[in-house]
């Protein structure tokens, strides 16, 4: 695995830089050698925040840890892939994505059954066409944190969602 380490109002201690590869390294027993890994470590007043995104073929497994402590977020964000890996291996190794990015003991081992995602419940809903701020304020009428609409302005299917800081994300399809 690559790992690449940069860092947010924040410098990058040989201490720190050791403890996000030895950590981090555990994960080599899933990845193959050419993995990247970036990692991100940001420190905001109090907030010790370690981001970590893995971009393999088709997906991208991410995590984002916040304490108090950069070393607890980094154990934690360790931690979080780990599980999310095992969780999710059936859906991440596809044979129509490749496994390209994970080691053969991985991708052989059984992974469990009762981790199956089940789609228990199907919402149908008629959309009228409507700007991205008025879909915030349906958004925040209906108290959700996120809304999906179609968008008045290209005709296509948009989500809006509530990011912290009271601010607003809209996501668009690319094609």
């Amino acid at each position: 695995m690559r790992i690449t380490i940069t860092g947010r109002n924040l410098d990058i201690t040989p201490g720190l830089r050791e403890a996000v590869e030895d950590k981090l390294g555990k994960l080599e027993k899933y990845f193959t050698p050419d993995t990247d890994v970036i990692v991100t470590l940001s420190v905001e007043k109090e907030r010790q925040k370690i981001e970590v995104t893995i971009p393999v073929k088709g997906n991208i497994i991410r995590s984002e840890q916040v304490s108090n402590d950069m070393y607890v977020s980094i154990d934690l964000v360790e931690e979080v892939i780990e599980r999310q890996l095992k969780k999710y291996k059936n859906k991440i190794i596809d044979a129509k994505q490749g496994s390209s990015h994970f080691q053969p003991e991985f991708i052989e081992k059984e992974a469990p059954e009762d981790d199956e995602i089940r789609i228990i419940r199907t919402k149908r809903f008629g959309m009228k066409p409507m700007y991205p701020e008025d879909a915030c304020v349906q958004m925040e009428l209906l108290g959700h944190n996120f809304f999906v609409f179609q968008n008045a302005e290209t005709d296509e299917v948009n989500v809006v969602y509530k990011r912290k800081g009271n601010t607003y994300g809209l996501i668009e399809p690319e094609f």
